[in-house]
């Protein structure tokens, strides 16, 4: 019987799981959260990493009881039953289906700064498709070459990146980073919503753990791992920028402009190329992370069995490889996914909800029968999954009436196909 290749490293899983926090959104967001609360920028990016934190130690411990695909999936379905197992699993897929489609679609406008023609029509079609048949392409040949690629284009991202702030560093005046002016709780709820989006991602790390070496051990330290690095990542580019530009909040396109003058016109083209090499690795992420979650529901019964089945000689879950990547480009191209995209709010209210219960149900001893005993365990007791519950609700809390109608609706959807989908299964 062909299973899945376990060939994932710590620092595999840890470059899937930055390559999926830092995408296109770093080149944009430093002037966006610099118009609500200024010089506060840096130290709100470190206390929204820390609230991140809390959350990642969760994954990190539940993750720690399996070494299956499926992560946030198996974790509910273990913890509170196959119905709030599925629709986790559901809407996880379903915002990786949407996000990659929003990805491919970043690439093309990011391009179209060089080349305006590819930002509409045929070649704006054969760009997307074409980005997709090659990422679909490596991760349906195998989770080695998938592995590598996300390597590859993760250094690719950071590099500029690293360049950015040792160059904007030089700019910097503590006097004026430490001058901090008066905001308003409103100020900050709001850039603190912004910032825990910008962190959102990590969540993909335990899905492919079925292909890891050791994830009961790996999968912990690639969470935790990643947050550290992203944390430092973006606060530092925060720094820079504001160093660089002291009138950022009033820059669109902020890390381009500021490498413009600090790093001059290679240094803005060097930044551009970041930006779509970012998101081109998040979009290999998308494919590698979003089959894998089709391919764990179909394992556990709760799709079809097509979307299970592993390639024979590949060994990777093509067929689920290929659908995602067929919706997605099918998204990009007809613009559905901007639609989609109002269902994520809700969705991670669920899924990081339902890891943190998870995190303290699966510690009674009835469950010890159930699931492996932890490598990694949370400090503080029940402290953290605690905090990491009110700082998915305070992410949901900013969520407006149309993204929860989204969300409700893409759970309602959920809950219809688990029905059918038992119901079949029962006869």
């Amino acid at each position: 019987m062909n299973t899945l290749r376990r060939v994932l490293g710590r620092w595999d899983l840890t470059a899937i799981g930055i390559n999926q926090v830092i995408g296109g959104a770093i080149f944009l967001m430093p002037s966006q959260v610099a118009a609500q609360i200024g010089t506060w920028s840096p130290i709100a990016f470190v206390l929204m990493g820390l609230a991140s934190l809390t959350v990642a130690l969760c994954f990190a411990e539940v993750g720690s009881r399996f070494d299956s695909t499926g992560g946030p999936y198996l974790y509910t379905r273990a913890a509170f039953g196959r119905f709030v197992g599925f629709e986790v699993g559901w809407m996880q897929w379903f915002t990786r289906a949407a996000s990659q489609a929003s990805v491919m679609a970043g690439i093309a406008l990011a391009l179209g700064y060089y080349w305006p023609v590819v930002t509409t029509g045929w070649p704006r079609a054969l760009v997307l498709v074409g980005v997709t048949a090659g990422l679909t392409w490596v991760n349906a040949r195998g989770i080695r070459q998938s592995a590598w690629l996300v390597n590859a284009l993760t250094i690719g991202k950071l590099l500029p990146l690293t360049l950015f702030i040792i160059a904007g560093l030089r700019y910097l005046d503590p006097g004026a980073l430490a001058a901090l002016p008066p905001i308003t709780l409103r100020q900050f709820s709001t850039a603190a919503l912004l910032m825990i989006f910008v962190y959102g991602g990590y969540d993909v790390i335990p899905v492919p753990a079925g292909e890891a070496l050791d994830p009961r051990r790996h999968v912990p330290f690639a969470l935790i791992t990643t947050i550290l690095v992203v944390m430092a990542v973006m606060t530092l580019t925060q720094v820079a920028a504001q160093a660089v530009l002291p009138d950022l909040a009033v820059h669109a396109t902020p890390i381009a402009d500021a490498a413009a003058v600090s790093l001059g016109s290679i240094g803005a083209l060097l930044v551009g190329l970041g930006s779509v090499l970012s998101m081109t690795g998040n979009n290999a992420g998308q494919v590698l992370s979003g089959s894998r979650m089709l391919f764990a529901l179909a394992e556990h019964g709760e799709l079809p069995a097509f979307f299970g089945r592993i390639h024979a000689r590949y060994r990777t879950p093509a067929n689920a490889v290929l659908f995602t990547s067929a919706v997605a480009v099918v998204l990009a191209l007809t613009g559905s996914f901007a639609k989609l995209a109002v269902v994520s709010a809700l969705a991670r209210l669920v899924m990081y909800v339902g890891v943190s219960a998870a995190t303290l149900r699966l510690r009674s001893s009835t469950f010890t029968d159930v699931v492996k005993p932890a490598t990694f365990v949370a400090p503080l007791g029940p402290a953290v999954p605690a905090i990491a519950i009110l700082v998915s609700v305070g992410i949901a809390a900013g969520a407006t009436r149309e993204q929860f109608l989204g969300g409700f609706a893409a759970l309602a959807a959920g809950a219809v196909m688990f029905a059918i989908r038992t119901r079949l299964t029962d006869r």
